[in-house]
This record gives structure tokens, C-alpha cells and sequence, in this order.
């Protein structure tokens, strides 16, 4: 079997197929991912092949843009690269795919995907990481913006999932799409977000039932596998996994880890609100990013810069985790059983928090509400409460004990057949 590979986003979303790319190759499988460019190192190292889809540039571009963090303009700015890289993403599936040997797997925005799929009536699968991808009149994802429709009468949750794709989503990429499937031969779709992203053949959930219950109104052919963890095929060129300072910093008493996602550029407030609520509660702070110039310019002597740590060896040494609400980092943060604070901006943040609320082991505060004194108050309150601590030990067992990669494979395998 030859797996062609294609997540799109951050390394949040590139990270667990490498893991899974790996895992076939062990296999015995050939493995292909096709995914920006700028991850062509992380591939290559991890033994896997490795076509590039748009440039560092562009790359660079999107995250450069502090509307990516936004939670209504945020959505634009990664349609817009989706619907710029829909073309070039069919054309690299294209030169490595072989009728009879390949399956695909795709990414919840790998559109090209999709319609490479459907085109060519390939074997594919949809990986989505998170839940909040699915709809469901019994149980609603937490939506960025917009009011909680967890009770409203099911009609009026259809009429504004109605106005959502018609007036919010689809007018960012339906465009783009249907002008090219009209090329391809292929009918118009409408409401994308709603069911035509999925996989008709199979849908496998990057998360355990236990974190997002099945729903009736799911689609069949779903399936879920449990949170694939980053491992050190993930680590970027030169970093060590655990360097000395850092290890010799965690030695020295408690310390809570903040980390506001891969390619966040833009947490000023976040860095200087965390720095002061650690000191506030007595512990120290240890600030993960790759990019210093975001941090305060000078740091106390209870904090630490890391421009990267392996979060699988750094978050069972932390007292807490305070993060922006990406799954994986919340897949980490609960497979270490530790507290979790998330400030959720926008995608599908708001809706994994909810969920780690729900599990007794987090907390979550709005952007606005991010400041030092808040921070420092919901930490006390998890650093300290005995049920937070018990709960989030209880889903550190059941992660350990599942076997979340094996399963992942399986589907794929299945789907190949």
C-alpha cells in the first residue's frame, strides 16, 4: 500500500500525521504526505517522502498576519490559502498516485483531497483531529462566536447552521471550489462545512469517545481512534528534546507551562499576563515559543524561556498547563495528567476547552478576560482542588492504556483493501 498523506494547517495539524506516516511505515507501507513546505525537514527526517504544496513564503505570509488569531477574521485567512493551494494540491496527488496502491488521507481542509477523490474514484479517508468539525442536532460543538445552542428547539439550530454556511462560510470557498470542479466536470457543492468535507468511504476521529460521544446524526461511516500523540520524529532540526537549563529550571520548584500555539506570533498579552499570574501563586513559569520576540523583553527570575520542549517529557514535570486550546496540546496536557487553564480564540478552541471542562480538568478565560489576576485566581483553584487532580490522573490512565496509533492504521489499511 502507498498512503499519500495530506494535513494542512500548522504543525498542530501536520505533526500527527507524521506520527501516523511513521507508524505504516513500520508496517511496511510506502508513505508519501504532501503538506506546505516548510515541513519538507520534519517529513524527510521522520523516513518519509515529502512533496511540497505552496512555499515558505506563503507560509510565513499567513502567520505573519495577526488576523489569523482573530475568531471572526481568522476563518477568512485560512480559506483564502485553502481555496490559493486547491489546484496545486490535486496536481501533487496526481504525480504520485497509482490506481490500485494508493490511499488517501486527508486532512479536514485537504479539499483537494476530496475532490481528487472524487474525480478519480480514489480510496481516501477524512482524518479530522477535533470534534468541533462535526455537527450534531443533539449534542452542538462550542462555536468561536455566537451564542451556546447546547438547548435550543432543533429547528432553530438548523436555521443557523443555514445561515452560517450560507452567508459566513461558504461565500470564503465555494467560489474558488465550484469554479474549479466545474472544470474538472465535477456538479457544484453548496454548505461544505456541513457534510461534503467528509470522506463518503471513511471518517476516522483523531480522539476518544470518552472526550466527544458518538452522535446519532454523525456520519455512518465514522470512526474513532483516540488522540495520536506528537513524538520525537516531530522535534525541529537542532533542538534538543529536554535541554539541560530547562531541566535544571523544572528541578528548582513548581512551574506552570505556557504555550500559546505553533505559529501564534502574537501573544504579548498572553506571556505578560502568564508571567505575573505564576508569580502571583508562587510558582514559576516556563514561556515555549519559538518566537522571543513576543515574550517580555526582560524576565523575572521565576520564569524561563524555551524556544521548544517535547511536551511528552515537559508536561508530566509541570504543575499546570496553560495553552490556546489546539487538541493536541490538550491531548498532551490530559495524557500527563495535569490541570489545563486554555485561552481559546477561535476554530476549534472554545469547543476543546468546553470538553476538558467537562472532563474536571480545565478551566477556560477569553482573550479579554486574560489578565493576571484572573489567570492567577483559576490556577490557584486547579493547583489546589483535589477532584481536578484526580481527574485528570483517570484520563491519563485511559490514554496509556489505548492504543490510539494501532487503530488509526487499521482504518487506513481497511480502507485500502
Amino acid at each position: 500500500m502507498h498512503a499519500v498523506l495530506t494535513p494542512v494547517g500548522s504543525a498542530g495539524d501536520v505533526n500527527p500525521f507524521v506520527v501516523i506516516g511513521r507508524a505504516l511505515r513500520r508496517r511496511g507501507h510506502r508513505v508519501t504526505v504532501i503538506a506546505p513546505a516548510v515541513f519538507g525537514e520534519v517529513v524527510t527526517r521522520a523516513g518519509l517522502e515529502f512533496v511540497g504544496v505552496g512555499t515558505a513564503e506563503d507560509f510565513e505570509r499567513t502567520t505573519n498576519d495577526p488576523a489569523l488569531w482573530d475568531a471572526r477574521r481568522g476563518p477568512q485567512i485560512v480559506f483564502a490559502e485553502v481555496a490559493r493551494q486547491l489546484r496545486a494540491g490535486y496536481a501533487a496527488i496526481d504525480r504520485v498516485y497509482t490506481r490500485g496502491d494508493t490511499v488517501l488521507v486527508g486532512h479536514s481542509l485537504a479539499f483537494s483531497t476530496r475532490v481528487f477523490e472524487e474525480h478519480r474514484s480514489a480510496p481516501a479517508l477524512t482524518i479530522h483531529l477535533a470534534p468541533s468539525v462535526f455537527r450534531s442536532e443533539d449534542a452542538q460543538p462550542v462555536m468561536p462566536l455566537g451564542p451556546d445552542m447546547s438547548r435550543w428547539p432543533r429547528a432553530a439550530t438548523r436555521a443557523l447552521w443555514w445561515a452560517i454556511d450560507r452567508f459566513a462560510i461558504d461565500p470564503l470557498i465555494a467560489p474558488a471550489l465550484n469554479a474549479w470542479r466545474a472544470d474538472l466536470g465535477l456538479p457544484p457543492v453548496h454548505r461544505v462545512l456541513r457534510s461534503w468535507l467528509h470522506s463518503p468511504q471513511r471518517v476516522v476521529g483523531l480522539f476518544p469517545e470518552w472526550f466527544a460521544p458518538p452522535q446519532r446524526d454523525w456520519p455512518a461511516q465514522t470512526r474513532l481512534t483516540g488522540f495520536v500523540l506528537s513524538d520525537e520524529s516531530c522535534a525541529p532540526a537542532g533542538q534538543a528534546a529536554f535541554a539541560p537549563a530547562l531541566d535544571a529550571f523544572l528541578s528548582g520548584g513548581p512551574a506552570v507551562v505556557f504555550t500559546p500555539g505553533s505559529a501564534n506570533r502574537f501573544a504579548r498579552e498572553f506571556f505578560d499576563a502568564g508571567v505575573e499570574a505564576a508569580g502571583r501563586v508562587g510558582c514559576r513559569a516556563l514561556l515555549v515559543s519559538k518566537y522571543r520576540e513576543h515574550l517580555p523583553p526582560a524576565l523575572p527570575a521565576h520564569a524561563l524561556h524555551a524556544p521548544y520542549a517535547d511536551f511528552r517529557a515537559l508536561f508530566p514535570r509541570a504543575s499546570a498547563v496553560v495553552h490556546h486550546g489546539g487538541i493536541g496540546t490538550c491531548a498532551q496536557g490530559l495524557a500527563a495528567g495535569v490541570p489545563q487553564l486554555v485561552m481559546p480564540m477561535g476554530f476549534d478552541q472554545p469547543d476543546n476547552a468546553a470538553r476538558l471542562a467537562r472532563l474536571g480538568v480545565g478551566d477556560a478565560l477569553r482573550p479579554e478576560r486574560f489578565t493576571a489576576e484572573r489567570v492567577a485566581r483559576a490556577l490557584a483553584r486547579l493547583l489546589s482542588d483535589a477532584r481536578v487532580r484526580a481527574a485528570a490522573q483517570s484520563w491519563r490512565t485511559a490514554i496509556a492504556d489505548a492504543d490510539a496509533l494501532g487503530r488509526t492504521c487499521d482504518a487506513i489499511e481497511e480502507v485500502s483493501r
